[in-house]
């Protein structure tokens, strides 16, 4: 395709980022524009294209009326703060916002609560650690006791007495578990 060829009415229709969803989207100028003063540009989805060329494709079509358009991300939205890049989104990073932008709303929570602790992790190793979303460390140290079968001889009368604050605060400080933001990781 030649990047010289001005994208068409319907192209910037279906790749333009719509506020009412929560799609991953950047906004896409030029640093040529920017330094003389113009901020144009569109906030593009990134959900809307099937690979990074096409994506790149777009953006250089986007500002065809440059010779070499040197592409600004000038902002983002709706994927995690450690993917941005105001000039430099490779194909990893375009790629690992694609997989992000698969998760539910409640998984996506998650992955950003486990990349604030772990910042370079993947959507597997994301996947591999999740325990799930809880009210408190307590209420997980409760789930894993009796998931564990711990309370099957144990009589009812003695499994209310468990300080579940100990529990956790023994499975925190062991290094088992790590709780972020009400989302609760294995190690």
């Amino acid at each position: 395709m030649n990047y010289r060829e001005p994208l068409t009415k319907n192209e910037i229709r279906e790749h333009a980022a719509h506020y009412e969803n929560s799609n991953p989207a950047v906004y896409c100028g030029t640093y040529a524009k920017y330094n003389n003063g113009s901020f144009y540009g569109m906030w593009i989805d990134l959900s809307t294209f099937e690979n990074y060329h096409d994506f790149m494709e777009f953006c250089n079509r986007l500002h065809a009326n440059e010779s070499e358009p040197e592409l600004m991300f000038q902002d983002y939205e709706h994927y995690p703060e450690q993917w941005y890049c105001e000039g430099c989104m490779g194909e990893a990073t375009f790629d690992k916002i694609k997989e992000y932008a698969a998760l539910g709303e409640l998984q996506r929570e998650a992955y950003e609560a486990y990349l604030t602790y772990w910042d370079d992790g993947t959507l597997d190793d994301f996947h591999e650690r999740y325990e799930g979303s809880y009210e408190s460390p307590e209420d997980f140290a409760e789930h894993l006791c009796e998931e564990c079968g711990y309370f099957k001889n144990l009589p009812a009368w003695l499994q209310c007495c468990i300080d579940y604050t100990a529990v956790w605060r023994n499975l925190d400080t062991a290094g088992d578990y790590t709780e972020v933001d009400g989302h609760i990781f294995r190690n």
